[in-house]
């Protein structure tokens, strides 16, 4: 294999594998991005065995096959040359030449015969043909976005640590994330042929970390497909695979509120000031936050033994009588920042101990329910 590319193109190429490869895994050939070159297009491909990456870029090739190696020092080494032709060129014997203007490299080679599949091959003949999902990249962007920062962290609830996809009957796609104590909903439009072929997935968190950073910035059109256990994603001249979080999703309609007894409407930049604030004053044990209304007014306020406390002040909407209400900040603070600029958001409330329901006023199809907590 030697092939010829252009350094920002294989660059943009080595930066999106970064988040794939597997860093501490028994299998060395995991830490390797594996690179192939035919047909004036060289593509680099990585790996964990749960998500793969594959992306093709122009190049020069003056001869077709294939290599691999370290991808977090061929990155670095690319990052730091100059923007030139980079030559990539494998020896016969375990080296992999990379060579820039004056700069030489050799770095070590795995026999790329055993590196495992990026994406899987397309399904033998007399399989079910995959399903398939189109929309824009911007918005399926937006729905990662609005969802992927309510996924639990704990990685032993599995069911709980992706994003629930399913689609609705009006050809609508429905993301559902929650760790249990909130949970973020949005519904956009796409394109799908028959939504009821579309069976119901939980997508792992990994992967849409890295469908967010390939979308950074995107505007064309993508395609979902699913097929078995996996699901890829086609953008361009790239694709991402992913395996489905197996189990079930929890019936999280019986979480969101339908009673809405309080309708409370204020600024998104008032509120979001004021619980960044105050949350300076909160620990990691204690980020409660209280809210109390009246007609025309929101008194937002902390108080932690030993670190202090504060009120602010926000005006609203609100038609109902008074009410006080816990929440946590935190959760509160990363619901808002997700929300666009300029916006006008409505927490709908039932009473002191049953879940709020945030909205943006507008936006239906994307809604945020939070669990409230006793403060004393």
């Amino acid at each position: 294999m030697e092939c010829l590319v252009e350094k920002e193109d294989l660059l943009r190429c080595l930066y999106l594998v970064q988040g794939v490869v597997e860093k501490r895994s028994s299998l060395p050939i995991l830490a390797h991005v594996l690179i192939e070159s035919a047909q004036e297009i060289t593509s680099l491909g990585a790996t964990d065995l749960e998500i793969g990456i594959r992306q093709q870029c122009k190049s020069t090739v003056k001869k077709n096959g294939a290599a691999t190696t370290d991808a977090r020092k061929l990155y670095e080494i690319i990052r730091e040359l100059p923007p030139e032709r980079v030559s990539l060129r494998a020896s016969g014997n375990g080296w992999l030449d990379v060579s820039c203007g004056k700069s030489r490299f050799r770095l070590a080679s795995l026999d790329p015969k055993e590196f495992p599949a990026v994406v899987p091959a397309e399904q033998p003949a007399g399989t079910p043909p995959p399903v398939t999902a189109s929309l824009a990249a911007k918005t399926l962007r937006e729905m990662v976005e609005k969802t992927l920062f309510a996924t639990s962290p704990d990685e032993t609830r599995l069911q709980l640590s992706g994003v629930y996809l399913e689609a609705q009957k009006e050809g609508k796609l429905r993301m559902v994330a929650s760790d249990g104590h909130r949970l973020a909903l949005i519904e956009r439009e796409t394109t799908i042929a028959d939504p009821s072929t579309w069976p119901r997935t939980i997508l792992p968190r990994k992967g849409l970390i890295e469908v967010r950073k390939l979308l950074e910035k995107s505007e064309e059109e993508i395609t979902l497909s699913l097929q078995g256990s996996t699901i890829i994603l086609k953008k361009e001249s790239t694709e991402l695979s992913m395996r489905l979080v197996e189990g079930e999703f929890p019936d999280y309609k019986q979480v969101i509120p339908t009673e809405k007894k309080h309708t409370i409407t204020f600024s998104r930049e008032d509120f979001l000031s004021a619980l960044r604030r105050l949350l300076v004053l909160t620990t990691e044990r204690s980020r409660g936050i209280k809210l109390q209304t009246e007609k025309d007014r929101m008194e937002i306020s902390v108080n932690t033994p030993d670190v202090g406390e504060g009120v602010e002040e926000i005006g609203v909407s609100h038609e109902e009588g008074n009410i006080t209400i816990g929440f946590n900040g935190r959760y509160l603070t990363e619901a808002l920042a997700v929300m666009e600029e300029g916006q006008n958001v409505t927490l709908y409330l039932k009473d002191e101990v049953s879940p709020g329901l945030l909205r943006v006023v507008g936006d239906e199809d994307f809604s945020y329910v939070i669990m409230p907590m006793r403060i004393l």
